[in-house]
This record gives C-alpha cells, structure tokens and sequence, in this order.
C-alpha cells in the first residue's frame, strides 16, 4: 500500500511523513522529490522547465521506484510529494492501480495565512518564492479537485504529531 502526502508547501508534508512512517508497521518513506532530483541531474540536462513534474518520466519512474520498492520489501510506502496537477495525479494513481497497488491519498492542508507564516518563517530551509509562488496553485487546485480526491487533514491547528496520529488510524482502521 502506498499512503500518499500531498498538499502544498508549508503544509506540514515532510515532517509528518517520518512520523507516519514511525506509526504503521512495516512501512518506509519514499520521496518522490529524489526522483525528480536525479532527473535534473542528468547532463546535458532535460528540456528546460520550472518543475520537474512537468518531465514524462518523473511520473513514470515515480510509479515504477514505488512498485519495484513494494515488490522487493511489501509493507506501505509513505509518500509525501506535493502533486497540483489533476493530470499528472490521475497518471500517476492509473500507473499505481494498474499493478494493484492501493493508495490511500491524504491532503494535508492548512489555510493561506498559516502556510504563509510557516514558509517564511522555515528555519531549515529558508523563505522561499518557489514555495510561497505555489500557495495559489494549491488553491485552486483544492478548489476544483484535489480535496474531491483524497481524505483532508487540516494541519492548521495540529502539531505534526497530531496530523500522523490521525492518518496512521485512518489507514490502520
């Protein structure tokens, strides 16, 4: 099983992935961003973009590294990875479903304001107009699909433990 952390940046995804992880038995973090990673790594480099979501085969190999990584341990896979585009989930969920790999997609969202506040006040990695400039794009696309298409878990009020402790018993119950 895959347990996939979308939402935007800010919204508490790669903090509560661990803790997540920490909670369901036989499970493992898999960052999908590594994917991406080591597509922009390659030299002479891909066709320019702004995101490297929008390369072809960061969808594909994020499908393919999930199944060849539940084939060879089983357990749950926790995901967390920001994905806005309504496309490139559905492209990504049919790779999934078409090796019966079950996902259990929350989005953990938190209001404007907070997501904000959190970005700009990011100790680790700093502020940021990457992050900050994708709080409307998530917005929009909360508003047209993506809270249709997965459990929401509201992180404005919780503690990253809190967010995990209730994902981890969604998915054990």
């Amino acid at each position: 099983m895959i347990v996939w952390l979308n939402g935007t940046h800010g919204a508490g995804k790669t903090t509560t992935g661990p803790l997540v992880q920490q909670l369901l038995p036989d499970s493992r973090v898999l960052d999908a961003e590594k994917v991406g990673e080591t597509l922009m790594d390659i030299t002479p480099g891909l066709p320019g973009t702004d995101n490297f979501q929008h390369w072809p085969p960061w969808r594909t190999l994020v499908v393919e590294t999930a199944r060849r990584v539940l084939e060879y341990t089983g357990g749950t896979l926790v995901m967390p990875m920001t994905v806005l585009v309504e496309r490139y989930w559905r492209e990504i969920s049919a790779g999934l479903a078409q090796h019966a790999i079950p996902v259990r997609h929350f989005v953990l969202h938190a209001d404007q304001d907070t997501l904000r506040v959190r970005i700009e006040g990011d100790t680790v990695l700093g502020p940021s107009s990457f992050r900050l400039a994708h709080l409307e794009p998530y917005a929009e696309a909360a508003r047209t699909w993506l809270h249709r298409e997965a459990e929401v878990v509201d992180t404005t009020h919780l503690t990253p433990a809190q967010a995990a402790l209730r994902i981890a018993e969604a998915v054990k119950g």
